[in-house]
């Protein structure tokens, strides 16, 4: 009965371990304003570790790490391995995916595109490789190279680079809706995506926000329950929608977000009519951005030279140094909280500044982590691990999973 059990520990342990708990970790927040240096990292809480971000340049032979504090790369490797973390270095996002489209658009490019990846994973000791080609096949920031050939393209070089790195993870941060195909449509099949990549990271976040008709929720777990005009995608339909195009379910990592998105709202509009109770997918003002966290309280000039103000996000730690949240993380004096039984998201409001919020919580992220277990989903990866509080969030899906 003994070595019964102890071989069922061991197996259950196993299987805790062939999940991957990870977290993009921001490179530019390794110094200034509430800075957060990679010896800052909760390591023994994650076995995967992305830096964010290395840049793609418009010469197929090198990629930039501008704007990341890529100095601070050698120590986050270097901590990452102390820990026994794997370390990767996560390519593109938002501001940094212009030039995938060229990089890969021919075999030339592909196969020089291949040794300039390589030899970035060598020069720093980098475990594995995430692509975060905010899209192919489809404008992102509003001055990224397109190409209607993007997705087979993409798949040829990650063939070519799967050959020349056989023991490399390689995986890709991923819409919640499968690669375009060349007439612009979701791919139908990419189960060619999964024989090269050890998973996809499905971004389930920013799906609603000041770019929205309504306030909505961030990262939705489930849209299925609401109307029709609300169900914008959730990591459910992303899920489903993915796993039927060919993406084995044990493939698919789910992205959770460490923070959320302010509405300026109207008190008339926030509360269900003669009541005190939050009304759900409430209109804003979106004339009226509410200003950020520290993280985000300053507006900058984007990769496509273009002004960008405050985007009025607020990581968890943010919600509770602003006031939202105490320091358990949970509802502050004088705050309304309301929790989409739907989405399975939290939302707050404060009636004297208007501002609401929908974020995720440890509720919330308990729900993600039971989600990713009960499906046979690889696990989760958080943007981002400087956005967390005392490890609110990452312990909730943590035990969960």
């Amino acid at each position: 009965m003994l070595l019964l059990l102890a071989t069922s520990l061991t197996l259950l342990s196993s299987a805790y371990a062939s999940k991957v708990a990870g977290a993009w970790y921001a490179g530019w927040h390794a110094t200034g304003t509430d800075a957060y240096p990679p010896s800052d990292i909760s390591w023994d809480k994650y076995n995967t570790m992305y830096y964010s971000f290395a840049t793609t340049t418009s010469d197929v032979n090198s990629l930039s790490l501008e704007g990341s504090d890529g100095e601070y790369l050698p120590a986050f490797v270097t901590e990452a391995h102390a820990h026994d973390v794997e370390a990767h270095i996560a390519i593109g996002g938002w501001g940094g995916s212009i030039y995938f489209s060229s990089n890969v658009a021919t075999a030339k490019n592909r196969s020089a595109f291949v040794n300039t990846v390589i030899d970035f994973v060598d020069e720093y000791d980098l475990d594995g490789i995430n692509f975060d080609w905010e899209y192919p096949n489809k404008q992102g920031i509003g001055c990224n190279i397109v190409n209607s050939d993007d997705t087979a393209n993409f798949l040829s070089f990650l063939q070519e680079l799967r050959e020349e790195s056989c023991n490399l993870t390689i995986s890709a941060a991923v819409s919640v809706t499968p690669f375009r195909d060349s007439n612009g449509n979701p791919s139908t099949n990419v189960s060619a995506f999964a024989e090269v990549l050890d998973y996809i990271a499905i971004m389930d976040y920013d799906i609603w926000g000041s770019w929205s008709s309504s306030v909505g929720p961030n990262a939705p777990l489930d849209d299925s329950c609401a109307s029709s005009s609300e169900q914008q995608g959730s990591a459910v339909s992303a899920v489903k929608a993915w796993s039927n195009a060919g993406m084995p379910l044990d493939q698919i990592v789910l992205g959770v977000p460490s923070y959320g998105h302010s509405y300026s709202v109207n008190s008339s509009e926030a509360f269900v009519s003669g009541t005190k109770t939050l009304a759900a997918y409430p209109a804003f003002n979106s004339s009226n951005q509410p200003v950020g966290d520290a993280w985000d309280n300053t507006g900058s000039v984007d990769s496509c030279g273009v002004y960008q103000g405050s985007g009025g996000t607020f990581n968890f730690w943010g919600l509770i140094n602003g006031g939202f949240l105490n320091s358990e993380g949970t509802t502050a004096q004088g705050i309304y909280y309301r929790f989409d039984s739907c989405s399975q998201t939290p939302y707050v409001y404060n009636e004297t500044s208007e501002v609401m919020i929908s974020y995720d919580n440890a509720k919330s992220f308990a729900a993600k982590g039971a989600y990713i277990k009960n499906t046979g989903l690889l696990g989760y990866a958080m943007w981002q691990a400087g956005g967390d509080y005392n490890d609110t969030l990452v312990d909730a899906i943590n035990s969960a999973v």
